[in-house]
């Protein structure tokens, strides 16, 4: 689902086909891929196609060999953003076709300006074609853009160019008067680039549109020119002249100043300067007064846009006065969401809005999806900035705490959950980003019900328990992990059980509480994951054993005896080790085995605690080549279970799940003791009952529906066994005959 609905069939479509690429495809010589069989696409769709595995990042020199000679991938607006594609890649895939848009902003793969220039002028259309190119991010390679065999390989070669994007680039004077030559350049960035003057812009005085000059901290012109230079740009309808507020300057770094000094005076000056003007841009201008701002903006009429993000005068009273003026800056929520939807790529912007947007949601009552999408681009855009996660994490807790994430889309959840992740792991040590993102994730609606890596949270969250010791953020951590190991899957599980660390940390916060003899919930909690952490995964029990893990819980059983929630969750984990043959002997101990027998016996114990007491004695008593103990205590657990099992009443609320049936198939074979068939063909029939749908299915694939045939057939079988195994297939056999085609085949996750 996306954030405002169902996914468009022409992106799952296209999802796919990037999935499938290697199937659908032959390799040439050079390793690069070429489709074995394709339609005729559109052309827009072509366009989706590189654009859709560009953005998964599976584009690179071997996959974009498929738009190489292929006539039924023609592509009009490519974008290769971010995309590791080298130069001769780029030259053989994408300039043979007749391209009206390219987008290779910081492509990683050592393409330059100069080898996208040169490709797409080795085509005789592309020079003419060609109106929009991005090269954001690239080394141009300015030796090279100049004269090859006697003709121009310049930008001013592609002669249809309308918008040049040059953001990031080491743009030099001699190539901006290259590019001021082009009859149509209608809208040109050269933000945080190397270019000194700007009186080449003069070439293209009456074609120039649009001007992005953010941050040029190499300008070398007195004020008074450069409002010359701009004001001679009669076509001039955008101008953003905004600065880095963030950054540091030197003492002889006075571009700055001028700058300021320049938008004062464009600010002050007559609405004959610029008249065209209907955007101006002059955030992080430090030297701003609200009487100028108030004096531009009465003097042009047809204004639509200012940015004044850090100018210190987004509050001026003429701004609010102006309904179809927007604005960015921090008075208010309108300003800030503003300054988030347009600075996407501008650290320093996002930065300061998103500090102002903690300030405005730390007592929001109300969902707010629209300016959580907000928050999340930013990280989305900035992954690598401390300084936005920092304040980006804060503003999600704010977002989704309490009942307000309910309330949000669940794709839009699921996204900004991964972006959390995603900043644990990039800031391993920063204590209030980690603190951030776990006060975020402590949501049951979060952990229960929206999808995400549950397997690398519990990773991170045990990373993050380890060198933190502050008892309520151990409590919501603890619970955390007790919730997502709960979530994953067998194999997941096992994963994660392999990981000694992790269960040495469990151990030790049981530890911790047991020495004080403490219950809260971070006992419980971290009970709760070791019991989960251990179900059917052989390796973390065995790691539990190799811990000590054993011995802790002998000394919490005696110590918490009068405390059932906690036996309960103790004794889950024992019947765990107890379904592992090869860790059977480790149990072989008469002292514990009495005391779990005694709960077994003892009617004012829950009847939770007693069928955990009853399942790792029948595991136990189960295989008595494995009995190393007296017989005689054998023969009397066996005896017991019997009579013990026949007093209980099952219990109303749901006590146990389970993801399998396996461990329960060898307990009910026709040769066992009728009080290991009775305690497992009552776990069966308790878990059934209260849940006949998810486990119907589960029974049947697993050959227990067979076993309690065989039990209900064979002479020799208990009466009382014969009796649940009938209830058992009963029930199974009514679910089945009211399942129709759309019935509901599954259930709960097992914990």
């Amino acid at each position: 689902m996306d954030a405002d609905g169902p996914q468009a069939l022409c992106d799952l479509c296209l999802a796919q086909v990037c999935r499938s690429l290697g199937a659908l495809c032959s390799r040439r010589a050079d390793g690069s891929l070429r489709l074995s069989r394709a339609p005729l696409l559109p052309q827009e769709m072509a366009d989706q196609l590189l654009r859709k595995m560009a953005a998964e990042g599976l584009l690179n020199d071997r996959t974009i060999g498929i738009f190489r000679n292929c006539k039924e991938l023609r592509l009009r607006r490519a974008s290769i953003r971010c995309a590791p594609v080298s130069a001769d890649a780029f030259r053989l895939a994408l300039c043979p076709h007749r391209l009206q848009e390219l987008d290779a902003s910081w492509a990683p793969g050592g393409l330059t300006g100069a080898d996208i220039v040169s490709g797409l002028a080795s085509n005789p259309e592309c020079r003419s074609s060609l109106q929009r190119l991005s090269v954001n991010g690239l080394h141009l390679d300015r030796e090279s853009l100049g004269e090859d065999g006697g003709g121009r390989v310049g930008f001013s070669s592609l002669r249809g160019l309308r918008t040049l994007n040059l953001a990031d680039t080491d743009l030099t004077d001699a190539v901006l008067e290259d590019i001021c030559s082009l009859p149509q350049l209608e809208s040109l960035d050269i933000s945080c680039s190397a270019v000194s003057e700007l009186t080449a812009l003069l070439e293209c005085r009456n074609t120039l549109r649009s001007l992005i000059a953010h941050r040029l901290r190499q300008l070398d012109m007195s004020p008074a020119r450069l409002l010359f230079v701009l004001s001679q740009l009669h076509a001039l309808r955008h101008l953003d002249f905004s600065d880095d507020h963030f950054a540091a300057m030197s003492a002889d770094d006075s571009e700055g100043r001028e700058g300021d000094e320049t938008v004062r005076q464009l600010l002050e000056g007559s609405p004959q300067v610029l008249p065209a003007l209907v955007s101006l841009d002059v955030s992080g201008r430090k030297r701003i007064t609200e009487a100028a701002v108030r004096a531009f903006v009465e003097a042009r009429r047809g204004l639509v846009f200012l940015g004044l993000v850090a100018t210190g005068v987004s509050s001026c009273d003429v701004l609010s006065s102006r309904k179809n003026l927007k604005v960015t800056g921090e008075a208010n929520e309108s300003q800030v969401c503003e300054a988030l939807r347009r600075y996407r790529e501008r650290e320093c912007f996002i930065r300061e809005a998103l500090v102002h947007l903690y300030n405005l949601t730390m007592d929001i009552n109300k969902p707010r999806p629209d300016i959580l999408k907000l928050v999340l681009s930013g990280m989305q855009s900035h992954p690598a900035s401390l300084h936005v996660q920092l304040v980006a994490t804060a503003c999600v807790f704010s977002l989704t705490t309490q009942d307000l994430a309910e309330a949000m889309p669940v794709h839009l959840l699921s996204s900004t959950v991964t972006q959390l992740l995603y900043a644990m792991k990039n800031f391993p040590s920063h204590q209030q980003v980690q603190k951030n993102c776990l006060l975020a994730l402590c949501s049951d609606y979060i952990l229960q019900d929206v999808p995400f890596d549950k397997y690398l949270a519990a990773k991170l969250v045990m990373n993050w328990l380890s060198s933190h010791e502050d008892a309520t953020l151990q409590r919501m951590a603890v619970a955390v992990i007790s919730i997502l190991v709960a979530k994953l899957s067998t194999e997941e599980t096992t994963q994660l059980g392999t990981d000694i660390f992790i269960m040495k940390q469990l151990l030790g916060i049981v530890q911790q509480k047991a020495m004080v003899g403490v219950v809260d919930t971070t006992l419980k909690f971290a009970l709760s994951a070791l019991w989960n952490l251990t179900d059917e995964t052989p390796t973390a029990a065995r790691n539990f054993i190799q811990c000590q893990g054993l011995e802790l819980y002998e000394e919490v059983l005696e110590s918490y005896y009068t405390e059932s929630s906690i036996q309960q969750k103790v004794l889950g984990l024992l019947n765990n080790i107890a379904e592992v043959e090869e860790l059977q002997g480790d149990m072989m101990e008469e002292d514990l085995l009495e005391h779990i027998l005694t709960l077994l016996q003892d009617s004012q114990v829950e009847v939770g605690v007693r069928y955990f007491a009853g399942g790792i004695l029948a595991q136990l008593a189960s295989r008595p080549e494995a009995w190393t103990l007296d017989d005689k205590l054998r023969n009397t657990i066996l005896e017991q279970l019997h009579s013990s099992i026949m007093t209980w009443t099952q219990p109303e609320r749901e006590m146990v799940s389970y993801r399998s049936f396996r461990p329960f198939c060898p307990l009910l074979q026709t040769s066992q003791p009728s009080g290991v068939q009775l305690w497992a063909a009552w776990a069966v029939h308790l878990v059934c009952s209260q849940n006949t749908t998810h486990y119907s299915s589960m029974l049947q694939k697993e050959g227990v529906i067979d076993l309690l045939k065989a039990l209900a057939a064979h002479p020799d079988t208990h009466s009382d066994i014969r009796k649940l195994s009938e209830a058992i297939l009963c029930m199974v056999e009514e679910r089945q005959s009211h399942s129709g085609p759309f019935s509901n085949k599954t259930g709960p996750q097992s914990s």
